[in-house]
């Protein structure tokens, strides 16, 4: 935690009233947030209350933790030191409303808990579309103008779900106390408006809130945190507009830019980026018109912005050409990361195979891939606890719940270790993803799975269905391996990351390549107007040192003038020279 710029300074100082603070890409938001409620607390001395830090994302929140930490320590006991709450935005909902008090609005019997939406009992909990039923799992909420409306996702496209009908079923499902990941935060906002005491006792509890990453804010936690601000809580927002790309969900940077109109509300800016080289920095004010500043000098290696053409089979070489651009730019491989706009597109490059298998099969599939090819083994657990939970008989409801979540009971910790065993043993548990699905990897899997559920029944008295061999059907796995085994070498050789932009959100990243289609690319250039601009914004506004635009090959006449006007240079033999053989190359 260096030293404070003077503009983050006056963040830090501001008096004790709400906040809209206005920062640009790599402007040190996290410094100067932790700073802040640092402040806050000395400010604050013994008075009741807690301030509350919060964020979008387990990195974003690990990172707060840890460097206030370090801050505070340097607090005299008096100041509270010890109450902050430093936490993402969810999970203080999730805390401190849903699961304590949400039951009662609920109607249920017992307390709230999470479905990861592949719990068995949840296919009797569906709504009619034109098409086919979905599940309640698809089901999300916004506020339009002050109403609700509910809504669900198909082909990229919003539909909306008669609200009658999404309310009956929402309700239906919370008399047994679940709610999924989207409606929690419906039930969090009944829960404050039904209970006007617990409003009142939370904004209490927390005079002073700050949101980092601010500009993700949705309709529905904007609903929340209107009556937290209704109810005395000062509420302090920092981010940054151009960054809203959550549109789906009501989170396109609307409430921060406007924050700053409400009477009481002081604003303030950060333009500094200490991210980007200069280059990077001019490209991204010339997306957005904004005048940000380049702290960090020209780097003496390879940098810069530039686009190139590709063609729809030779992602290969693209990705071959991109390495080399890494490595010339000196640039950390394991610190870089090839982005795409869509989820498909991202599997795709990655080399993720199409879901094999049907029904629970198909989960233990999935969960394979995840661990072996992705290295991935918090979701593949998380789908090991869904498909176990499933093979049981009569479970009780909220079982993957509490198997999933922090539990500090004795029976749901050694319940945990025993899933995660399974999950992580390729040799006793499940199987290598380089097996042969239909036969060595299915057998596998089959025997490993009736020892599990013989020692949970033993030790946890959970009993398994009977027509176990039903429920595992091998239908629909290939003869191949769910995934090769020089597939899975590739990957850890290379470490190039592959993934979303929405993935990459807040990071910083020495090299990026955004991976676009036609219109992802004209989108860019057009600017932050848009969500798909923004989503490209996002993506160029990782990069360090060296950003690479990849546009088709058909397009790529069209759009090199246009590439060229913002300042991007084309990837070729001069794209890659050192500055000295630049400089010559240019006299």
């Amino acid at each position: 935690m260096s030293s404070l710029t003077p503009e983050q300074q006056d963040v830090v100082d501001a008096p004790m009233v709400p906040l809209c603070v206005i920062a640009c890409a790599g402007s040190g938001k996290t410094k100067t947030a932790v700073h802040r409620v640092v402040r806050m607390r000395r400010n604050l001395g013994e008075a009741r209350g807690r301030v509350a830090l919060l964020s979008f994302s387990n990195v974003a929140v690990d990172t707060f933790r840890e460097a206030y930490d370090a801050l505070a320590s340097s607090l005299p006991s008096s100041s509270g030191r010890s109450r902050v709450d430093i936490d993402t935005l969810d999970r203080f909902i999730t805390t401190n409303v849903i699961r304590p008090h949400g039951h009662r609005t609920m109607k249920s019997p017992r307390a709230a808990f999470l479905v990861s939406g592949d719990e068995a009992f949840l296919e009797n909990f569906k709504f009619p579309t034109s098409s086919f039923p979905q599940s309640i799992k698809a089901l999300n909420l916004a506020f339009l103008n002050g109403k609700e409306v509910f809504f669900y996702m198909f082909n990229e496209q919003i539909n909306v779900v008669d609200a009658s009908i999404a309310r009956n079923l929402i309700e239906e499902l919370g008399r047994t106390g679940a709610y999924t990941h989207d409606l929690g935060r419906y039930w969090a906002y009944r829960t404050l408006k039904e209970q006007p005491k617990l409003l009142t006792a939370l904004s209490r509890r927390y005079p002073h809130i700050v949101i980092d990453e601010a500009q993700d804010i949705g309709s529905v936690h904007e609903a929340i945190l209107e009556l937290l601000i209704g109810a005395g809580s000062c509420v302090t927002l920092i981010g940054d507009p151009n960054q809203g790309i959550y549109e789906f969900a009501g989170a396109n940077g609307k409430f921060l830019n406007e924050y700053h109109e409400r009477a009481g509300v002081q604003q303030c800016s950060l333009k500094k980026n200490f991210r980007s080289a200069p280059s990077i920095v001019d490209l991204a004010n010339g997306l957005c018109g904004r005048d940000d500043v380049a702290v960090r000098a020209a780097p003496d290696t390879p940098h810069g912005a530039f686009f190139t053409g590709y063609k729809g089979d030779q992602h290969t070489q693209l990705i071959s050409s991109f390495q080399g651009a890494i490595s010339a730019a000196g640039a950390d491989i394991k610190r870089s990361a090839i982005l795409c706009r869509a989820k498909k597109l991202a599997g795709t490059l990655r080399g993720d195979q199409a879901q094999a298998g049907q029904g629970l099969v198909k989960l233990f599939a999935a969960a394979a891939i995840l661990r072996d090819r992705r290295k991935d083994f918090l979701k593949a657990f998380r789908l090991v606890a869904v498909a176990v939970v499933a093979l049981l008989d009569s479970a009780p409801h909220g079982l993957v719940s509490q198997i999933t979540q922090t539990s500090n009971k004795l029976d749901d910790r050694e319940l945990r270790k025993a899933i995660w065993a399974f999950t992580r043993d390729t040799a006793t548990g499940l199987p290598s993803a380089s097996l042969a699905a239909d036969t060595q990897w299915h057998a596998a899997l089959l025997a490993r799975i009736k020892v599990l559920l013989v020692n949970l029944d033993t030790k946890f008295g959970l009993k398994p269905v009977v027509n176990l061999g039903n429920k595992l059907s091998k239908r629909a796995l290939p003869s191949a391996p769910l995934t090769s085994a020089a597939d899975l070498a590739d990957r850890d050789t290379t470490g190039l990351r592959i993934d979303t932009v929405h993935k990459a959100k807040g990071e910083s990243l020495d090299a990026v390549m955004y991976i676009t289609t036609k219109e992802h690319a004209q989108a860019l250039l057009e600017g932050v107007e848009t969500e798909l601009g923004r989503i490209g914004y996002v993506a160029a506004t990782r990069a360090r040192d060296l950003l690479w635009v990849a546009v088709p090959h058909n397009s790529l006449k069209e759009l090199r003038p246009k590439f060229l006007a913002k300042g991007f240079k084309e990837v070729g033999a001069v794209a890659m020279l050192t500055p000295a053989a630049k400089s010559k190359a240019d006299t």
